[in-house]
């Protein structure tokens, strides 16, 4: 009876826990089966995971034609989920797709996504769709309860792209993916039977989220990762804008809906500086910030414990990139490790913060340099003002206890589950004693980094066996099949959002259950920590 009740639920969707009719058009079916879970806890908390970091719609970021594939369209799964143009007819023109899945630009796959899905999604396929509005269903029916929208923009990676249908201007790119937001909550309420009876709720407020949580429905915060916020580059050291511009920017992000926001990211910028990046892809990012900036990064040895990530030699880039060198520029020498970025926190930047501390919204400390950290936490302690959160473990880690004694949150990057393992012990240890510890993880899906790989077989922890049920019981989930293709957590790792419930239910083998009940209190610690800074707004 199960497995008949499995192949029906790809057709059927529930609103309000009733069931309704099917899309008008194919889509692609969930494989879980029961009622997502509602309610709060009986001390008034509400209950379920939360991604503190992903980018739903990084499709129309980066001049639109890097990132392959929609969340959804209103044609349906077939008009959704299909490959670039310049990826057929192997793959061989698909150099950026091939340097970041393999570090060689040279190399192919089949095109062809519904519905056989050969090769794509893949959690090591970064520039196809992994977050179709189905899998993220299938998400919450296991449990999501928050997600962080982070709407994204790099107008270097978008000039430097040459297949693009979208603007450079990261502005015009956020207002873009904001708007794409709501017409996806509009898609998913027209399924549901009409305005506000879908589960993916914008929300803008705590209370706003806390009553969506607990009508069983999953709250969607919007965020900024951008790498030049308000045009807020900077030329051989001379910044693009002004306070009243970065006032401006902030009025209109937060009446769109954006409740956080990274000041810097990838390069530097008039802001602060960046934590850097390593190996090949180090080596591509400090040419875009060379292209941003003037300027190749500027490092020194650290004196302190924290530090940046090492700049090491990156090997060959890909001829697209290497032909964007000018001719005798190259990387300057760097001293001897540890490496930290001689740039921290600028005077607009730190203007920026206090503003965004006025309104507040959530300050997204990863991306920072260990300057800029530092000097952004002191601005933080000093105001007493908890709105902070290193959301997917682009932080040094000894900053992670500051954060906490603010009131703050930390979430890990969604790595395999070995590792998110290690990363929760050691960031529980922090808060040992806590009556209440919530944990969550950075996904980062759609953000040009891998999803987590299958772990090896033959360890000590067995494999998921299929069907599992949901944290709370209330869902039964089956192997996730969309078209002809079936996916296997055991083998497939986190192909694309789907089997992030797979992923949970194989962390529980690998560190136990006290690590679900962490992460099923994710959703509660992002609350009061939005709570706390609410409260506090004005402060800066």
């Amino acid at each position: 009876m199960i497995i008949i009740l499995l192949s029906m639920v790809g057709a059927i969707g529930m609103a309000d826990g009733a069931a309704t009719a099917a899309p008008p058009r194919p889509e692609a079916g969930v494989n879980a089966v029961g009622e997502p879970l509602r309610g709060t806890a009986p001390d008034g908390a509400v209950r379920g995971f939360a991604d503190a970091h992903s980018h739903l719609f990084s499709n129309e970021a980066f001049g639109g034609g890097l990132l392959c594939g929609r969340p959804f369209d209103p044609r349906g799964v077939a008009a959704a989920l299909t490959d670039c143009p310049d990826h057929h007819p192997h793959g061989e023109a698909a150099w950026f797709e091939n340097f970041t899945r393999t570090g060689s630009p040279i190399g192919t796959h089949d095109p062809v996504g519904w519905p056989t899905f050969k090769d794509w999604p893949a959690h090591d396929s970064l520039t196809h769709q992994q977050a179709h509005y189905r899998w993220i269903e299938r998400a919450w029916r296991g449990g999501l309860r928050v997600m962080v929208n982070d709407l994204v923009a790099n107008r270097q990676l978008c000039e430097v792209y040459p297949v693009r249908r979208n603007p450079c201007d990261e502005m015009d790119t956020i207002r873009l993916q904001a708007r794409r937001t709501t017409e996806l909550q509009d898609h998913i309420d027209a399924e549901y039977g009409g305005p506000g009876r879908g589960w993916f709720r914008i929300v803008r407020d705590p209370a706003e989220a806390r009553k969506v949580i607990a009508d069983g429905k999953l709250a969607v915060v919007l965020g900024v990762e951008t790498s030049e916020p308000f045009g807020c580059r900077q030329s051989l050291g001379v910044p693009h804008c002004d306070r009243a511009r970065i006032d401006r920017g902030l009025d209109e992000l937060h009446r769109l809906g954006v409740r956080g926001m990274f000041l810097c990211h990838k390069y530097d910028n008039a802001l602060c500086g960046v934590r850097f990046d390593s190996g090949v892809q180090g080596a591509a990012v400090n040419l875009g910030n060379f292209l941003s900036t003037g300027a190749f990064w500027r490092a020194r040895t650290c004196a302190g414990a924290e530090h940046d990530n090492p700049i090491g030699p990156g090997g060959p880039l890909p001829g697209p990139l290497e032909r964007l060198m000018p001719p005798g520029a190259g990387p300057p020498a760097y001293p001897r490790t540890p490496h930290c970025n001689v740039k921290g926190l600028t005077g607009l930047g730190e203007h920026t913060l206090r503003a965004m501390m006025r309104r507040g919204m959530i300050v997204e400390i990863d991306h920072m340099s260990v300057k800029a950290a530092d000097r952004t936490l002191g601005i933080l302690e000093a105001a007493g003002y908890p709105g902070v959160i290193s959301s997917h473990s682009w932080v040094d880690p000894g900053y992670r206890r500051r954060i906490y004694r603010l009131g703050g949150m930390v979430t890990s990057y969604g790595f395999p589950a070995e590792r998110f393992a290690e990363e929760w012990r050691e960031t529980r240890a922090l808060r040992e004693g806590e009556h209440r510890f919530g944990f969550g993880y950075g996904l980062d899906a759609g953000g040009l980094g891998p999803l987590p790989a299958p772990r090896p077989p033959g360890g000590a922890a067995g494999p998921v066996t299929y069907p599992f049920r949901s944290f709370d019981g209330g869902v039964t989930l089956d192997r996730q099949r969309t078209g002809e293709r079936v996916w296997d957590v055991n083998v497939d790792g986190v192909a694309n959002y789907g089997l992030v419930p797979d992923w949970i239910e194989d962390l529980r083998i690998v560190a136990g259950d006290g690590i679900v009940r962490d992460l099923a209190s994710g959703a509660e610690a992002y609350l009061r920590m939005w709570e706390a800074a609410e409260t506090r707004r004005g402060g800066g």
